[in-house]
């Protein structure tokens, strides 16, 4: 019986110059001198208690375990989705599975999975489904700033069924079924290869615009989450170490934006930070492994793989539980009717501390000390909980390893707890934007925090360029403002490589203000005689603050 997760010039590089094979690094060794709280991977708490069941499908590894954590029965073979909390409370995870007329086992996916609705008084479960939703696979549900819910999921092995999502007022439905529309903008889609679509995550930016991290690790921005979702950046924001990545999950809270992605491979994932969602700094460490499914006496669920991670979020946007698709075995090998299968478990999270810097200025050889105010919450007493002294704050590359500024002293303010550390070893450098706290309390147990910094602007616009069109000796080039504020008049100068290799200045002009995701035509003679039918690599810099480099490869037609 079977089935019982940012003034700078900036360039603009066309992916083709760019998907030739990278060169990869391995894991660094100092990785093994982070201290706790240093890998994303140690916010993962003990599941919660619940009846232990023996009776069941699976590996010895995973048996006995918690049945009720998450989803399973002994027909269907569940995999991916996410958790929404409705405003009565009420828990709907939108998943997908196959069941057990599957003739291909878990390899039959692409031809039998299906998009079930499931719900539960609770965020662990257990989940009960009670809708079938129809064909679909690696769902993902988000609401949309209209109110609106829509579930992005692929079908079938056809393009043209591919990037589709359902919408509907209500959880409850009723679905309609459309098919998202992906502009590229003259940028490569797949970054290498691979199926792009397959793995799509979604999260809304402050002004409810929804930034989609895609499979293979570049940045998609839409107005409204169902307009055309737009390709703004040409290198994948992943880490440059070896591994096979998909999986990735992003979401925003209070601080900043967030995101995962799984090394399949290697059975382990990275943690990512970014301010704009558009520029991404690589935590050390790992954000997960296998054996993170933990009772709270110290028994493991030892899960072959731990995939296609989402995460819950608490009202400041924080991660709270992280829900992951489990098997017991390799992919291949669970066959169709045999003792292996698939689930969902949820894991609660660290939430972290609430924190803000008191200081209105930025920090500098005159700077004595650093305030950083400690929010109390319902269930958190800073002042009567922490160990003051193990305390640590500065850049995240610093504190993770257990530097970082030491603790001169605290003060009381009301439920917040005050603590003033010394304005030194805190390393936080020009690029920062978002310096991170860890420490313990009294019980020994990790504590951690991030908070902005004051006089860093996190919305800023996004000025980004389609490939320009030479004709007729003038250059024709669109650029697009994709952020959440308009821009201000800057300038924009072509560039393009003179015999000797050398980078050279061609052409200058003026790039009006732009309104939040608007555009402007511009067009330029160069100064330059070019030869006819050649091709030239022509890098484009704007006067901006948010997107790396990209070279532009147009052929010259008189």
């Amino acid at each position: 019986m079977k089935k019982q997760l940012f003034t700078i010039a900036l360039v603009l590089f066309l992916v083709s110059e760019i998907s030739a094979q990278i060169e990869y690094r391995p894991l660094p060794a100092e990785w093994e001198n982070l201290i706790p709280g240093g890998n994303f991977m140690d916010r993962i708490l003990p599941m919660p208690n619940g009846k232990l069941s023996k009776n069941v499908w699976g590996d010895k590894g995973v048996i006995p375990r918690f049945v009720d954590n998450g989803i399973e029965d002994d027909k269907i073979s569940y995999w991916g989705g996410n958790i929404i909390k409705e405003a009565e409370g009420k828990y709907h995870f939108f998943l997908c599975g196959w069941d057990e007329n599957n003739p291909n086992g878990h390899m039959g996916y692409k031809d039998y999975s299906m998009m079930y609705h499931a719900t539960a008084n609770n965020s662990i479960g257990p989940f009960k489904v009670i809708q079938d939703l129809g064909e679909g696979h690696n769902t993902e549900i988000f609401q949309l700033k209209n109110g609106k819910y829509v579930i992005y999921h692929v079908t079938g092995h056809e393009v043209d069924k591919h990037c589709n999502y359902l919408i509907s007022d209500n959880l409850n439905g009723p679905w309609e079924k459309h098919t998202f529309t992906m502009d590229s903008r003259d940028r490569e889609l797949r970054l290498g290869g691979g199926n792009w679509f397959h793995n799509l995550s979604f999260t809304k930016r402050e002004d409810g615009s929804v930034l989609m991290l895609s499979r293979q690790g570049s940045m998609w921005i839409s107005k409204t989450g169902t307009s055309p979702f737009e390709l703004i950046t040409t290198k994948s924001i992943y880490p440059m170490v070896a591994g096979k990545y998909e999986d990735p999950v992003i979401w925003k809270d209070n601080i900043q934006y967030n995101a995962i992605v799984n090394d399949w491979i290697g059975r382990t994932a990275f943690y990512l930070r970014s301010k704009d969602g558009i520029n991404w700094i690589i935590e050390d460490g790992r954000a997960y492994a296998t054996g993170v499914a933990v009772h709270k006496d110290g028994t493991k669920e030892d899960w072959y793989k731990y995939e296609r991670i989402r995460i819950l979020q608490d009202k400041y946007g924080r991660a709270i539980q992280a829900n992951f698709a489990v098997i017991d075995a390799n992919k291949h090998e669970d066959l169709s009717n045999d003792n292996h299968s698939s689930k969902n478990i949820g894991l609660p999270l660290n939430p972290g501390m609430l924190l803000s810097i008191e200081n209105k200025l930025p920090f500098n050889v005159k700077t004595k000390e650093i305030k950083v105010r400690i929010k109390g919450e319902e269930n958190f007493n800073p002042e009567a909980e922490i160990d003051i002294e193990t305390l640590r704050f500065g850049a995240s590359s610093e504190v993770n390893y257990g530097r970082g500024a030491k603790v001169l002293k605290v003060k009381k303010d009301g439920k917040d707890l005050i603590v003033i550390f010394e304005a030194k070893n805190h390393c936080i450098g020009e690029d920062e934007f978002a310096p991170k706290m860890l420490g313990k309390n009294k019980k020994g147990e990790m504590l951690f925090g991030y908070t902005r910094l004051p006089w860093v602007n996190f919305i800023e616009p996004i000025l980004s360029a389609r490939k320009p069109i030479f004709k007729n000796g003038k250059f024709t080039v669109v650029v697009e403002n994709h952020g959440q504020i308009a821009s201000k008049s800057t300038f924009l100068t072509i560039y393009g490589y003179g015999e000797n290799g050398v980078e050279e200045a061609w052409g200058e002009i003026q790039l009006p203000a732009l309104k939040a995701y608007g555009k402007e035509e511009l067009v330029l003679k160069l100064d330059k005689d070019l030869v006819k039918g050649k091709q030239y690599p022509v890098v484009i810099k704007i006067l901006s603050r948010t997107l790396k480099p990209v070279v532009f490869n147009t052929t010259i037609n008189k």
